[in-house]
């Protein structure tokens, strides 16, 4: 099921010429969320989204980069080019080292005021979600979180559509009265552009007039958090997840031995998360990690919506449930009528033996 919904206005009184004060604005914007030295995936990912944006509309995608080394922000802008950007927005000012909400809110609402962008997209991570809302308010502009589809309306209006109702329904929302249109979109939602190393682009410098000693916050230094890279869901090329077909919290010990023998990372739906079975870094879904996986195998997972749009990038979904009218069989590629807990110990000495015999011939 879908509806629509409409920030400031109603679909009946949009009109297909844009209003006056409205043509000011164009361009799609990505922000490239950059920190310790590394681009978020997620930004390259928008990048991609965002070029069929920009030639729906006509007109330019543009990245956004802001730090505090300059050197930095034109390896970021590069990046941005060979994503897809035509023109690069930077700020490197010492302020703008770490991320802080104050300084980069002030940033970005700066950018957008002097430049005007039609589209604003972010990254639905930590910092993504805590600069949109904050950007949104101070420019009193509408927000849609979290969308699973981006596209451009006969009217020229950004449709974003999301899961809403816990992930029962989908939502397309269109900001009608005020500009910029911003969404977010969470990590693997939107598939990776191909780079291209020899693409160039235009890059514009603007100077920032804030100084450290106007901004409450301070970063006294930073502590790595050392569980960090336990959970790599969301970028792991093969996953296995376990639901509540698995039946007791020590069967899903089933689940982890087949990813470890192939390789992959492991996780579970959100009914486990809530009997404790595996902790909410391992969930996967709407309302936990979207993963585009090569592979994914699905053991004793039911495949309500909530799952389903988590998981359904994946290039191939393999799904094991004893019951063969589960809704995971509707969109799995390969669907196995059986119980989880008797075929995982089996495919995985299956595959165990199988690897085996290529180490050896290898």
């Amino acid at each position: 099921m879908s509806g629509t919904a409409h920030a400031g206005g109603s679909r009946a009184g949009m009109r297909k010429e844009l209003p006056e004060h409205f043509k000011a604005y164009r361009h799609v914007w990505v922000f490239m969320e950059y920190e310790h030295g590394a681009i978020h995936p997620v930004s390259l990912e928008l990048l991609g989204e965002g070029r069929k944006l920009a030639d729906r509309l006509g007109g330019e995608l543009a990245g956004v980069a802001l730090g505090g080394d300059h050197g930095q922000m034109i390896e970021v802008a590069n990046a941005a080019f060979a994503h897809g950007a035509d023109v690069t927005y930077i700020t490197a000012e010492p302020v703008l080292a770490h991320y802080r909400n104050e300084p980069y809110t002030r940033a970005m609402t700066e950018l957008v005021n002097t430049y005007k962008p039609e589209i604003l997209l972010l990254g639905a991570t930590v910092l993504g979600r805590d600069l949109a809302g904050s950007v949104a308010t101070t420019l009193l502009t509408g927000l849609t979180a979290d969308c699973t589809e981006l596209a451009i309306d006969a009217e020229r209006s950004l449709a974003a559509t999301r899961p809403t109702f816990g992930g029962s329904l989908l939502c397309t929302i269109h900001t009608l009265n005020v500009r910029p249109q911003m969404a977010t979109v969470r990590p693997r939602v939107m598939s990776m552009p191909k780079a291209d190393p020899q693409r160039t682009g235009r890059i514009v410098e603007h100077r920032l007039d804030l100084r450290e000693e106007d901004i409450v916050t301070k970063v006294l230094r930073f502590l790595p958090d050392r569980d960090s890279n336990k959970a790599q869901l969301a970028y792991a090329d093969i996953v296995v997840a376990g639901g509540l077909g698995l039946r007791s919290a020590e069967n899903f010990q089933l689940v982890r031995n087949l990813a470890e023998v192939l390789g992959g990372e492991w996780g579970g739906s959100r009914p486990l998360v809530q009997k404790g079975w595996i902790t909410a870094d391992r969930q996967i879904g709407q309302t936990g990690r979207t993963i585009r996986p090569r592979l994914y195998i699905a053991a004793g997972i039911s495949g309500a919506i909530q799952h389903r749009v988590g998981v359904e990038g994946a290039d191939l979904i393999v799904a094991i449930n004893t019951d063969p009218t589960a809704p995971i069989f509707d969109f799995a590629h390969l669907g196995i009528v059986a119980d989880a807990t008797e075929f995982l110990p089996i495919l995985t000495d299956t595959f165990r033996k199988r690897l085996s015999v290529n180490r050896l011939a290898g």
